[in-house]
């Protein structure tokens, strides 16, 4: 990543909500996941949340596209609210791009098959236009010449930039990433997160659970703490990592910036 690209160098957000979640709440079990969770994402906006392991992170993105169900609250996309209507949860995961932390490729197909399978299936775009679009991503991405290869000939990196790929050939209105280099090799975390900061440089939504602080400084709009399934304090970067409000998130930034 550039250290000369900042957020203030992104284009600003817009202000209409992409993402609102009101009143969220999850249980798994006994285990109340999220508590009371209330969050609006604006059209570019980038958010990164951090936070300690187990505190809901991961959830809670994973409500947004219905991968997981919340039980109380309600929860928003691009104008379309979820709920256990099957054709409302398809009409939402259209427009949600997500980016998991093993990358999620079918292996059996190659990396060109694994971008054109949603656009040809689920947006019923014929092979060869399907195929374009995903070269273009590709390009995108910095891996075209990887097109006919399957993704157990690519490294660990190059795997996730085609999910990121994959995710983008939908058109989706945010993208979601699920810790999306902490499964990498140290080495190859920097090609993804270039490749991210070029996403957001491009004004692309984004909700970014992640570790990578440097990252967050860089690019988010809003860093957002969350533990024990709560948003504990949510600014912009330079108030978030210099003047942190809260108990617990001074205990954190302490924790992983040491």
């Amino acid at each position: 990543m550039s250290e000369k690209t900042t957020a203030a160098a992104m284009p600003p957000p817009a202000d209409k909500p992409v993402v609102e979640l009101i009143g969220v709440h999850k249980w798994f079990g006994a285990f109340h996941v999220l508590r009371d969770v209330n969050l609006t994402v604006r059209r570019g906006e980038r958010i990164v949340i951090a936070g300690p392991s187990g505190g809901g992170k991961s959830t809670l993105i994973r409500c947004i596209n219905a991968i997981e169900r919340h039980q109380q609250g309600r929860i928003v996309v691009n104008g379309v609210e979820l709920t256990s209507d099957l054709k409302r949860i398809d009409e939402v995961r259209r427009e949600v791009g997500m980016v998991f932390q093993q990358f999620n490729l079918f292996p059996h197909l190659t990396v060109l098959e694994n971008c054109t399978l949603a656009p040809i299936w689920v947006r019923k775009l014929p092979k060869a236009q399907a195929e374009e679009l995903a070269m273009q991503y590709l390009k995108r991405v910095h891996i075209p010449e990887q097109a006919k290869k399957y993704p157990g000939q690519l490294s660990g990196g190059q795997q996730q930039r085609v999910a990121i790929a994959r995710a983008l050939c939908m058109n989706p209105k945010v993208m979601l990433f699920d810790e999306p280099t902490s499964a990498l090799d140290p080495e190859m975390v920097k090609e993804v997160l270039d490749t991210m900061v070029e996403l957001a440089l491009d004004g692309t939504t984004m909700i970014v659970v992640s570790h990578e602080m440097g990252f967050a400084r860089q690019v988010a709009n809003r860093v957002v703490l969350m533990d024990e399934g709560q948003i504990v304090e949510a600014n912009a970067p330079e108030e978030f990592f210099n003047h942190p409000q809260h108990e617990r998130t001074k205990l954190f930034l302490s924790q992983i910036l040491r």
